[in-house]
């Protein structure tokens, strides 16, 4: 009996200290993770969320709400903790609070507490999310690829509804809510929803990646359907869609196997963009004083312009003068000149690229204007991205024809400065040009072909000749078909000689059915110019090839044969290249990897020629039988073949 009674009362005490246990976990949990509460609605606070698990264990929240310069923030919440906490000097409306987000901190919502001292209280609430995946599967676009440029307000109207939407709630008036498709500078109604429709259509053109120019918000009372005037860095504009039907576009191009690669602008942001009404520091954007001493008269003569000399960062002799009208002059009176320097910008600016690389699984950046922000700035910044995601990819925006300065972005180059970009790509406007000066000009010792056979000499310049970005047009320049006067021979020839070099290939919407600015080369409204079968009622459809040309549709088969070749083929994506010096108008390029061999031969003869194969034996092919993977007829590589015809034969030994 007293064996039972001593056995009852140790239970007891075992289930009383449990129970204590139990009690004092949760209210350790309970302390972890407080009643949330959202009493007040501060105007903003971006980044909107945050996600754990970075290597940057730093964010830097902006918070912006009237007189919030007065209150003090607290957060009790495990592994997070303020390490700072800073004003504006040109505004009390914002607080810029320095995070630490500790390995041990768990996703979740926590309170942030604001307290003034006339006992005055604001709270809201915060949010630390789980990543979808780590971050080495974030793969990007590489020499493998090849990506569809889109203008998507000129792209596809899938979805009516949002063509003049209503101001959403919190937000201020759209300033442009009109639809003009008689207008190649208003809005025509393009939006996230038409290119996610015809997905299957660029799919099976060959493309591998999409890159739409910025869908951001662009609240600009004029010209805003071109996306680069960005007034909410946070936030889909309400006319292409929602950040919903953005991250739908991403989920549906990689369950086709495909990437998303989005336009951003770090050097500027749009004149109607929030903080331009009240700025946070006195040096938020370049040249402040002079915005601000003219704003009642802002225009085109009051604005200090950038002086474009690019060269200005690499250049040993150039003038700081000179230097800092590049970087520091707006581009234009509507767009104001971010400066990067500050510190609480270069942050902002960072966290933002980050949170849409999370947000949308984005597979690349497309960076705007790359030679003209901070270029100490810029390192930072690519290095920031490639630091977390190191598989990532970004391409920069260098608008020169010199490979030496397309190559000093590159990461990896060998600049005597020391400079390092931390930049996987830049763009090839100097091979965009050789070959279109190759096939429009006459053939002599230096003219003509030659430019494409001296244009890729250049590549032992390049870190990594594959990771340039080629490309045979874009929204800025004219069409390709009109650069090359209408010749729809060397159009073809351009676009197979840019799909068959060492580099990523990316390709202007339209130009596989000969889009052009005939009517007014170079106005960029009529380069991007609305694509045929993207609007109820157009007589044209270019998805589904009703109305279109005979030469638009042989372009269209063109394009699916070469880039669907191209897609699957190794001696294109990280093949040896072997080219000869243009001879009687003909040139030869190949690439070669392992047992696949691939032979770009470029003919400008109008007559039928015999091309001597003796010159080629190098190549290895003698004896064997290659296949034209346009016509797809086949042919022996003995002596010589007969080119019966001026034109581009992209030859292959793949069967």
């Amino acid at each position: 009996m007293n064996k039972l009674i001593y056995l009852c009362f140790s239970c007891l005490v075992v289930l009383s200290v449990s129970c204590k246990e139990n009690a004092s976990e949760n209210v350790s949990i309970e302390k972890q993770q407080p009643e949330l509460i959202n009493q007040s609605n501060i105007e903003r606070i971006e980044p909107p969320n945050w996600w754990i698990g970075f290597q940057n264990d730093k964010l830097q929240l902006l918070v912006k709400h009237n007189n919030i310069g007065d209150y003090t923030p607290s957060i009790s919440y495990h592994g997070i903790s303020i390490e700072n906490v800073s004003k504006g000097d040109n505004s009390n409306n914002y607080l810029f609070i320095d995070l630490k987000v500790s390995k041990n901190a768990s996703a979740g919502k926590f309170n942030i507490t604001f307290k003034n001292d006339n006992g005055n209280e604001l709270i809201t609430i915060y949010e630390l999310k789980e990543r979808q995946k780590p971050a080495e599967d974030y793969i990007g676009f590489n020499s493998t690829d090849a990506l569809y440029l889109i203008t998507p307000d000129r792209f596809a109207n899938s979805n009516t509804n949002n063509d003049t939407p209503l101001a959403m709630v919190g937000q201020p008036e759209l300033l442009e809510r009109t639809i003009d498709r008689n207008d190649n500078y208003a809005r025509h109604g393009g939006d996230i929803q038409g290119i996610t429709q015809h997905l299957d259509y660029i799919h099976d053109l060959g493309f591998t990646a999409v890159w739409p120019q910025p869908m951001l918000t662009n609240n600009m009372k004029q010209g805003s359907y071109h996306g680069y005037a960005i007034t909410d860095l946070y936030q889909i504009d309400p006319r292409f869609g929602t950040l919903e039907d953005y991250q739908n576009l991403s989920q549906k191009l990689k369950d086709k196997g495909m990437k998303l690669v989005m336009d951003q602008v770090a050097n500027h942001c749009g004149l109607e963009h929030w903080w331009m009404k009240d700025l946070p520091f006195k040096d938020w954007v370049n040249l402040q004083k002079n915005y601000e001493e003219n704003i009642d008269n802002w225009d085109w003569k009051t604005t200090i312009n950038s002086n474009h000399r690019r060269t200005t960062n690499q250049d040993n002799y150039a003038s700081k003068y000179d230097s800092d009208g590049n970087t520091q002059g707006w581009f234009v009176a509507s767009m104001p000149d971010l400066n990067q320097r500050n510190p609480f910008m270069a942050n902002y600016i960072t966290q933002n690229s980050i949170w849409w690389i999370e947000t949308a699984q984005l597979d690349g950046i497309r960076q705007d204007t790359y030679p003209y922000p901070d270029k100490a700035f810029m390192s930072d910044w690519a290095g920031a991205i490639m630091t977390e995601y190191s598989n990532f990819s970004i391409v920069g925006e260098e608008w020169s024809y010199n490979p030496l300065l397309i190559g000093y972005w590159q990461d990896g180059a060998n600049n005597k400065d020391g400079y390092d970009s931390n930049l996987k790509s830049s763009m090839d406007f100097a091979m965009q040009v050789k070959v279109v000066e190759a096939l429009n000009e006459e053939e002599s010792w230096d003219k003509g072909l030659v430019k494409i056979y001296e244009g890729l000499a250049n590549d032992f310049h390049y870190a990594s000749p594959k990771d340039i970005m080629v490309f045979e047009g874009n929204h800025d320049m004219s069409r390709i078909f009109t650069q090359l006067k209408g010749d729809i021979t060397n159009t073809k020839m351009a676009l197979a000689t840019y799909a068959t070099m060492p580099r990523i290939l990316q390709m202007y919407y339209g130009t596989e059915i000969l889009m052009n600015d005939f009517e007014k080369p170079g106005d960029h409204g009529l380069i991007r110019t609305d694509y045929p079968g993207g609007w109820e009622g157009d007589t044209k459809n270019a998805f589904t090839g009703e109305g279109l040309s005979d030469d638009e549709k042989d372009m269209q088969s063109f394009m699916k044969r070469l880039l669907n070749y191209r897609k699957n083929s190794k001696a294109i994506h990280e093949g040896k290249t072997v080219h000869f010096a243009p001879y009687n108008g003909i040139y030869v390029l190949t690439r070669s990897f392992e047992d696949e061999t691939v032979v770009l031969v470029l003919n400008k003869k109008e007559k039928p020629v015999t091309l001597d194969l003796k010159r080629y034996s190098e190549i290895g092919l003698q004896g064997k039988t290659l296949r034209n993977v346009i016509s797809n007829e086949t042919l022996n590589w003995n002596d010589n073949i007969q080119l019966n015809e001026k034109g581009v034969f992209l030859l292959t030994t793949k069967k």
